[in-house]
């Protein structure tokens, strides 16, 4: 039997977590691109013991430090939200999805928090190597936040590692090596990780444009961007090489997302893949997905319609078939708990095998129309598009400015200078349309094929979703605002830098 779920208090709930969500990704890849950046500057101040580097570390570390504070800020608040308006989603897997959480607060929060006390209060007060040290382990501890972060939204995607326990209504951890490592999780952290140390190098070459176009602080500005654009073609290459597995993987165990980042509704044997409008490389999506030159990928309506032929020879299921046996494990699983309730061991064996061969559709039972397993494909398409041609705008940049770094004529091109500024706020757009890519490229799932989102939310008023959203909007919109305007201050006030002045 199908629950009745206010679709409103659906939409307002997902509404609210991604709200939190965009918000929040504004501020965790600058944290662990330009934490790197800030350990490789005072890495080279160290083995040179010049003091111009550390004039340059600490004006890079007061930026960091104001975006690290507001990012703590929503992901605590972005942590709550799944307890308070997905609280069925917390009851029914919290034994797997809490524990990487777990892991991270109690592991890695904790060890960037003792850290940067040192990094940023102890240069006069510990030696350079131990400072450094404290730095580094700063960058780091905020690298194992994101790779236990990312571990939990990996499992969201690609669920492994447990059982469903019928007796506890719960999914239990049996393997806790296959959530923390799994392929999925592996991909997504070196992909998002590396794509936060281009926003990084972005942050820092763009500024260092700002800086360099002004005239001022010529000095710095060059120093910095050196590093960051280094840094950035190092970054990208990580990108592409992650990017490429990660296609693969999402082919293979999201094929519905794959197929809606090409607005791919008839697979093939030859797939093209689509640049804008009718505009297409042939055979290009097959090879990206599959590393052949030749082998099926289906599109929304083979995928819908079933009937095809699997990697490991079965036949695909339609989503009518896939709905028809969740269904039908949902009503094992009621005979299950009948059953169980009535001492009736022998039926309760029974209907729990049944319920086993029927699980892997569990989610599938809470679907109503076969049309809801379709994503936004639109804004999927898109935001796929945008991330793409963002990327491919910053590598272009990054090889321009490191020619024109070595021919030494950066000032004799101010427009490449001025393209430099406005990728910062560009970079940002192409992080928040790769998670856009992410999370709404498996709707309507909030774990895939296991349990969807109708299922998920908690029984709530949907007024108080509503004013809950508007609260948050207003208070992280005045928590942006805030950050831009101390952090272009910052900028305009420049580095304490002894004998540098306008030119």
């Amino acid at each position: 039997m199908l629950l009745s779920i206010d679709a409103s208090l659906i939409d307002w709930s997902r509404a609210q977590f991604a709200l939190t969500a965009i918000y929040h990704w504004l501020f965790v890849p600058l944290t662990l691109g330009l934490g790197v950046i800030i350990g490789i500057m005072e890495t080279i101040y160290v083995l040179k013991g010049d003091e111009f580097w550390r004039r340059v570390v600490k004006f890079w570390m007061k930026l960091f430090g104001i975006n690290f504070a507001i990012g703590v800020a929503t992901g605590l608040i972005l942590e709550f939200e799944f307890g308070t308006n997905w609280s069925n989603y917390s009851w029914i897997v919290g034994d797997i999805f809490g524990a990487p959480l777990a892991i991270e607060g109690i592991v890695a929060f904790f060890m960037e928090a003792t850290f940067i006390a040192i990094m940023f209060f102890g240069w006069e007060k510990v030696s350079r190597n131990f400072h450094l040290a404290s730095t580094w382990l700063t960058v780091i501890g905020a690298t194992i936040s994101a790779w236990w972060i990312l571990v939990a939204n990996a499992w969201m995607q690609h669920p492994v590692g447990m059982e469903f326990n019928p007796e506890t209504v719960r999914n239990e951890m049996v393997s806790f090596a296959a959530v923390a490592f799994s392929p999925t999780a592996v991909v997504k952290f070196f992909h998002t990780v590396s794509s936060g140390w281009i926003t990084g190098s972005v942050f820092v070459v763009g500024v260092s444009c700002w800086f360099l176009l002004r005239r001022r602080e010529v000095k710095f500005a060059k120093a910095s961007m050196a590093v960051g654009t280094a840094f950035g073609l190092a970054a990208c290459f990580f990108v592409m090489v992650s990017g490429d597995s990660s296609g693969i993987n999402v082919a293979k165990e999201q094929p519905m997302k794959l197929a809606s980042f090409e607005g791919l509704y008839d697979g093939s044997e030859h797939a093209p893949f689509t640049i804008v409008g009718p505009l297409k490389i042939p055979n290009m999506l097959t090879f990206l997905a599959t590393h052949k030159h030749t082998a099926f990928v289906p599109g929304i309506n083979d995928l819908l319609n079933g009937g095809y032929k699997l990697a490991d020879g079965s036949t695909a299921l339609s989503a009518e078939q896939k709905m028809f046996r969740g269904r039908r494990a949902m009503t094992s699983f009621a005979a299950f708990r009948q059953a169980n309730k009535q001492g009736n061991m022998a039926l309760a064996a029974v209907a729990e095998k049944n319920l086993q061969n029927d699980m892997p559709y569990f989610g599938y039972g809470r679907i109503q129309q076969r049309a809801e397993l379709v994503p936004p494909v639109n804004l999927v398409f898109w935001s796929f598009r945008v991330m793409i041609g963002l990327g491919m705008l910053f590598v272009l940049l990054f090889l321009v400015l490191t020619y024109l770094q070595m021919k030494r004529k950066l000032n004799d091109y101010p427009i490449i200078l001025y393209i430099g500024v406005w990728c910062i706020p560009l970079v940002y757009i192409c992080s928040e349309a790769g998670w856009i890519c992410a999370e709404v490229g498996r709707q309507p799932w909030a774990i895939q094929d296991l349990l969807p989102v109708n299922a998920a939310v908690s029984s709530l008023q949907t007024s108080s979703v509503q004013l809950t959203f508007f609260i948050f909007l207003a208070v992280f919109t005045l928590l942006l605002i805030a950050e831009i305007r101390i952090m272009c201050r910052a900028i305009q006030k420049g580095p304490e830098m002894s004998g540098e002045t306008k030119i």
